[in-house]
């Protein structure tokens, strides 16, 4: 098949474009197409594409959506307006599979798929949330307009090995495993953000993309939870990380003041589990050690100063 993948260099995307690799493969990123610009896209006009994995968005963890909420809304906004309006009028055969994100959910309801365009999101992500329910309604209009097929997945946390080396900013658990193996290597007092009570749910980013590659099988015209339907405290993560490393986990901080956003967050499951009943995903502590081994052999990534 002719596939094109936007956030081909992300961290997701490298591990989608390894998985696909048997088909022929345009692979979108940065350097080679500026999504912001409305005629970006055109440059691929003469492949007549199967499939479209959109993956493209401008956006970072921690208190990044807090710092930057006009700018993530205009710039995802045309990045999504483009992708779609070339889609329709140039590539209406190819089949588009997008990811949401887990912040879209007003987390007052269930996060379950009836519920993701209910309600409102939590503050500190709203921008970015509403920028990827949009991209929903947007799948949505065109395909009762035209026909044009697509699946909408919305993941929980990924981890794995492999993650940004390029200074942006971590997702938790990252961001986690370098405090603690700071601490261990190299003496650097451990300061988690908030109590260590809120909760995460982790989905091993081999295990999204083998769920993701299923399901795209046999659904379409649906958004879809890709999660482990388990959480986690941040202690818990802490613990798990402190006892392979042999670090005491007495010696972590808790800074209350600094932000943490939702404190509970773990996606309903059941349409998934229903679609793959005998799917068994990575055990959390298999997952983390494999992880941590990573961050080990790659240790100029903990020296680095998070701008």
């Amino acid at each position: 098949m002719k596939i094109l993948i936007t956030g081909g260099r992300g961290f997701l995307g490298k591990f989608l474009c390894q998985s696909l690799s048997d088909h022929e493969l345009t692979i979108v990123h940065s350097k080679n197409c500026d999504l912001r610009q409305e005629k970006a896209l055109l440059q691929f006009n003469s492949i007549k594409f199967d499939q479209i994995y959109h993956l493209a968005a401008w956006t970072e963890a921690g208190d990044f959506c807090l710092k930057h909420p006009g700018e993530q809304w205009i710039i995802n906004q045309k990045i999504n307006t483009h992708m779609l309006s070339w889609w329709q009028k140039y590539q209406p055969q190819a089949k588009m599979i997008c990811m949401g994100t887990s912040c879209g959910y007003d987390p007052n309801y269930p996060l379950e798929e009836s519920y993701y365009l209910q309600g409102t999101p939590i503050k500190s992500l709203f921008s970015y949330a509403m920028t990827k329910r949009m991209l929903l309604a947007g799948l949505i209009a065109l395909n009762a307009q035209y026909g044009l097929e697509y699946l909408y997945i919305i993941p929980s946390t990924l981890y794995g090995s492999n993650y940004h080396l390029d200074g942006r900013q971590m997702h938790f658990i990252f961001d986690l495993i370098r405090k603690i193996l700071k601490g261990a290597l190299y003496g650097d007092p451990v300061i988690l953000w908030g109590d260590g009570h809120q909760k995460r749910e982790l989905v091993h980013v081999k295990d999204f993309i083998d769920i993701c590659l299923k399901l795209n099988q046999t659904e379409k015209n649906i958004w879809i939870n890709i999660g482990s339907g388990t959480e986690h405290s941040i202690r818990d993560f802490a613990k798990i990380i402190c006892d392979y490393i042999e670090y005491p986990m007495e010696k972590i901080q808790f800074d209350t003041s600094k932000y943490v956003g939702a404190r509970s967050k773990v996606l309903c499951i059941n349409q998934l589990q229903k679609r793959l009943p005998n799917y068994l995903q990575t055990p959390i502590k298999e997952g983390l050690s494999q992880t941590i081994a990573w961050f080990l052999e790659n240790e100029q990534f903990l020296l680095r100063k998070i701008l």
